[in-house]
Order: C-alpha cells, then sequence, then structure tokens
C-alpha cells in the first residue's frame, strides 16, 4: 500500500511538472525516477529511460500545440497521442507567395505539374489522371521546401507538412500508426502533403542498419503512393536519392531535379537578395558572381543579409564587405579559379594589383600575365 502511494505521489509531481510546461524539470525528475525504480520495478524504469533517451531536450520552445483550424477541420488534425504534438505542420500561403529562382527546364516542369493539376477536368475527360505524386530531388538549400509551399499557393490548396519529430514515436509500432494516420488525413481534404526528407523514413529496406520499424513505414509509404487520390498532391524531397527504397522511386509520377543556381540565376537572386541596397554593390555583381558559383541560394541570401546588416550598422563599408567575403570565398577554391576571380577583380579597377594579391593570394605577376593574355582575344573579337 506504501509503495501504491509512493507512486502517486511521483505520478502527481510529474503531471504538476508537465502542465507548468518545464520541460528541463521534467526531464530531471524523469532521469530520478529511472535510478528510484531500476530495482523494484525494472520495467517501468527501462520504459522511462526509453523515453528519456528518445526525446529531445527543449529549453527555449513551449510545448507546441495544434494550430487554429477552421471548425470543419479542427478536431480532424491528427496528433500524437503519446507527446500530444500534431503530426502536420499547416500552411496557408497566398497566391502571390513569390516564386522562388528557378533555372529555365525547372520552371518548365514546375509549370507543366500545374497546368495539369488546374485543368485536371480536361484530363479526366480524356480518359487521364493528372500527376498525383511528385519527388524533388537536389542538395540542400536549393529551394526545394519553398517550392512546395509555391506551389500549394499557386493551385489555392492548404500545404500540410509531415512532421518527423512527432510521428517518429519511442513505442513499438507507433510511428507506423501516426504515419498513416497523417496519409489519411491529407488523403481526406484536397491539398498539398509535403514529406520533406523522404530518405529518412523511407530507405532501402535492404540495409541492415535499420530497424524493422522504419522497413515497416517504407512499406506504408509504398501503398500510400500508389492510392494517392487525383484530389490532392503528394510531393517528397530528398538530398540523398541513393537511399531511398527502389521501388518508391517507380510510385512517383514525377522526378523533379533541383540544382545549385547557374550564373543568371546567380545574379537574379544578388538583385532579390539586396533589395534597396542593390545600387550601392552593382558594382560588385560580377566578382559576386563568381564568388557565390557552387552554393546554394539559401547560402546567398544568407551572405547577402549579412552584407546588409554591415551596411546598415555603418561597421564597414562596401569595399571592406566584399573583401572579407573574398577573402573567406578564396580558401575554398581551386588555384586556377582564383586565378580567374583575381583577372576579374583587377579588371574591374576596384581594387588595386597588390589588394587583388593579398586578397586572393595570388601573385601580381600571374595576374598581370592573365590579364594580357585575355585582352588579345578581347581585341580578336571586336575586330572580327
Amino acid at each position: 500500500m506504501e509503495e501504491l502511494d509512493t507512486i502517486k505521489s511521483d505520478l502527481a509531481q510529474m503531471v504538476r511538472l508537465s502542465l507548468s510546461e518545464q520541460p528541463d524539470d521534467v526531464r530531471l525528475y524523469v532521469a530520478r525516477l529511472v535510478r528510484k525504480y531500476r530495482i523494484t520495478e525494472p520495467r517501468l524504469a527501462e520504459q522511462l529511460d526509453l523515453f528519456l533517451r528518445n526525446k529531445p531536450t527543449r529549453t527555449n520552445a513551449p510545448l507546441r500545440r495544434a494550430p487554429v483550424l477552421p471548425k470543419s477541420t479542427q478536431h480532424e488534425l491528427p496528433i500524437d497521442d503519446e507527446s500530444q504534438l500534431t503530426l502536420l505542420r499547416v500552411f496557408n500561403d497566398p497566391r502571390d507567395f513569390p516564386a522562388p529562382l528557378f533555372s529555365e527546364d525547372l520552371s518548365a516542369s514546375l509549370n507543366q505539374l500545374l497546368e495539369e493539376r488546374r485543368q485536371t477536368d480536361r484530363l479526366l475527360a480524356a480518359g487521364l489522371l493528372p500527376s498525383r505524386s511528385a519527388i524533388f530531388v537536389g542538395p540542400p538549400g536549393v529551394g526545394k521546401s519553398l517550392t512546395a509551399r509555391w506551389i500549394a499557393a499557386q493551385l489555392g490548396l492548404p500545404l500540410y507538412i509531415l512532421d518527423l519529430t512527432a510521428v517518429m514515436s519511442s513505442m513499438l509500432g507507433k510511428s507506423g500508426v501516426n504515419l498513416r494516420a497523417a496519409l489519411d488525413f491529407a488523403k481526406r481534404v484536397p491539398c498539398v502533403l509535403f514529406l520533406d526528407e523522404i530518405d529518412s523514413i523511407a530507405k532501402r529496406r535492404s540495409d541492415e542498419a535499420d530497424v524493422g520499424e522504419l522497413k515497416r513505414l517504407v512499406n506504408v509509404i509504398l501503398q500510400e503512393v500508389d492510392n494517392w487520390p487525383a484530389t490532392g498532391l503528394l510531393v517528397a524531397a530528398t538530398n540523398h536519392p541513393e537511399l531511398i527504397d527502389p521501388a518508391l522511386w517507380r510510385r512517383f509520377d514525377l522526378e523533379i531535379k533541383f540544382e545549385l543556381p547557374d550564373d543568371v540565376a546567380i545574379k537574379e537572386s544578388i538583385r532579390r537578395f539586396l533589395g534597396n541596397d542593390y545600387a550601392l554593390l552593382v558594382k560588385w555583381v560580377d566578382v559576386l558572381t563568381y564568388a557565390f558559383k557552387g552554393l546554394s541560394v539559401s547560402d546567398i541570401e544568407r551572405a547577402i543579409q549579412k552584407f546588409r546588416r554591415s551596411l546598415a550598422l555603418g561597421t564597414a563599408s562596401d569595399a571592406d564587405i566584399i573583401e572579407e567575403f573574398i577573402r573567406s570565398r578564396t580558401q575554398m577554391l581551386a588555384h586556377s579559379a582564383r586565378i580567374e576571380l583575381s583577372v576579374l577583380l583587377a579588371k574591374i579597377g576596384m581594387l588595386s594589383q597588390h589588394a587583388v594579391s593579398d586578397l586572393t593570394g595570388v601573385s601580381r605577376d600571374t595576374i598581370r600575365k592573365y590579364s594580357n593574355e585575355s585582352k588579345p582575344t578581347r581585341e580578336g573579337r571586336k575586330k572580327a
């Protein structure tokens, strides 16, 4: 009887800490209970320890509550019974949501997808189905997530993003239940469902390192992609296509590849992200375009936002800002690329050859040599 009273007291204390949203105190208290019950209640201690190890620490963010939705769907949004977190994040962006920067090929593929969705009735009348699913493939930071939001906005549909932190339950078998609940919900309403980083839950089933639970998740996704309704669109994204189960590739109607931005896209990124500061830094655009090669759009945006903050605070001139960036970038460039960048910097005349050499590590003799070699070629083209 005394032991039961002790357990009741521990439970009451746990509830008090949880309701007061003190996650750090909860974790400390759970750790104390693990030690306390390890001898007398080993199964309980083991289960508590499992929960403790599988739940990340949340020091600054309060527990996420289900977003407020229209009354028709308010009680339908699926949640994880264990954590009470919503399994889907919801975006309702307006139709003028800004389009990410696309290459011509990518723009053509996305416009085709949009036209199929807009003219579904016409396709159905011809005995055809629109594309019901697509997988975005490409490195991080190239706009896959933003594109999913833009597509949903263009179609006037809500975007649901599967929240893997809520789906992946520590209880055996619960993750598959959560995943199916989220997918079933998205199938019932016209929407765009986005499965980001799908490689984390849809790995090759031949991977011996994976536990059986993840392999069951692959089977759930395979079944759902096959049966996805034409009223909705299922979009997945991956940075690691080599990890995806081959059977899953065959299920998607479209594979859309995202590449790192080319020179045209880089220049447009610079113009867009500089905003009102474009006029101040326009003389550096060619140099920045070369220096940004190999970076993603998100990397470019991050760098330019740093430029703009420095300009706004008056902590550095535009030349100082560019020089600092060039110095950091040249350390990651091959020698031939550093020479090209040095010649370009010398050509625009904003820096002396001595300053260019100091920035890039390319000798002034080399800069002069390659600068002089390029002149006859340009003059020859003019004569021609």
